[in-house]
Order: C-alpha cells, then sequence, then structure tokens
C-alpha cells in the first residue's frame, strides 16, 4: 500500500490542508508532505497521531474490511487485515476480523529486531492486554519499563503513555486485545 497517497486521499476527502491536518497532529506541514510524497515513512505511533486528528481508524487506513451480513467465527491466517505499515524492519499489526463490530479488537504483532512503535509514546482510550507468544519485548507503560519474555504478558489503561520495542536480535510476536477498538 502506498501510505501517502492513501493519507493525501482521506486528508483531501475530508476537506483538510496539510496545514490544518498538521496543525490537528501536532506534527509540521512539511512532514505531512514528505509522508504524502513517500520521501519518509511514518512510525505506527506517528500515523496514529495523524489517522486520530483526521479521524479515521487505522483499520479503515488499511483496508479492506469484511463487510458481512452474518457474523463471522473462523478466519485463516490469509484473512487478518494489516493496520499498521509494512516494511521489512517495521511493526506489523494484523487484525482479526472487523473491529468496527465488535467492542474489542485483536492483533498478531510482529517486531522485528529493533522495531518499535515509534519514538512517540502511545496513548488512547481503552484498555491494552497481550501476550508474548514469541521472542522478547521492552514496554513502557508511563514511567514504568519492562523486558517480556515468551509466555509473560501485559495489562494496562491505553490512556497512559506505552512504547513497545523489541530490543533483541530476534523476531517477537504478541497476540494482543483492546478495548474498545481503536487501531
Amino acid at each position: 500500500m502506498n501510505i501517502g497517497k492513501r493519507l493525501k486521499q482521506i486528508r483531501m476527502e475530508r476537506g483538510l490542508s496539510q496545514r490544518e491536518l498538521a496543525g490537528r497532529a501536532g506534527l509540521t506541514n512539511g512532514t505531512i508532505s514528505l509522508i504524502e510524497t513517500d520521501k519518509t515513512s511514518p512510525s505506527v505511533a506517528s500515523l496514529k497521531s495523524l489517522l486520530d486528528a483526521i479521524p479515521v481508524s487505522m483499520a479503515e487506513f488499511f483496508g479492506s474490511i469484511e463487510e458481512t451480513d452474518s457474523p463471522k467465527v473462523f478466519y485463516r491466517a490469509s484473512e487478518f487485515t494489516q493496520v499498521a505499515p509494512e516494511g521489512p524492519s517495521q511493526v506489523s499489526l494484523r487484525q482479526l476480523g472487523n473491529a468496527r463490530a465488535h467492542t474489542l479488537q485483536v492483533l498478531h504483532e510482529t517486531y522485528p529486531p529493533g522495531a518499535d512503535t515509534g519514538p512517540e509514546l502511545l496513548s488512547h482510550e481503552g484498555e491494552e492486554a497481550g501476550i508474548i507468544t514469541k521472542g522478547q519485548i521492552e514496554l513502557t507503560v508511563g514511567d514504568e519499563i519492562g523486558l517480556l519474555d515468551v509466555g509473560d504478558g501485559y495489562l494496562f489503561d491505553s490512556r497512559m503513555p506505552h512504547r513497545f520495542r523489541n530490543v533483541s536480535n530476534h523476531i517477537c510476536e504478541i497476540v494482543s486485545a483492546l478495548t474498545p477498538p481503536v487501531f
């Protein structure tokens, strides 16, 4: 997906100038321009700030969310929706099902070595929980920093500033849940 092109499309559909969006998101209009022309790739945290300022969810931004008349129960791995920028050294956030149809959002997160959600701390409504299924992750929540291994978990109020960072040389995978669904 061309993130810059998609951001520009949504921004223009909502009648926002680059300057207006930058002001709402706490970024410079130069940064918006660089993202929209694909000269820089935003971190998960920066993109979340931009989308919150529009407002549009990460799931809506990234894609095709299934629309079915009857609730779906079973999902194959290929049916998950990518809800974050993709790349060899970037965090992958894959969503189970249509979060807009539920009060819970479930994500399969993958952090390559050195990947993180960005230098800016995330903060959003709700609660967040997860279990590390592979590797290790450094999690910052408020003033606390924890290094979590396979089988370890976390649960916190998502309004607290937080950041995920893989400080190891191995891939980290997490199965997480957010309520309400905000990504």
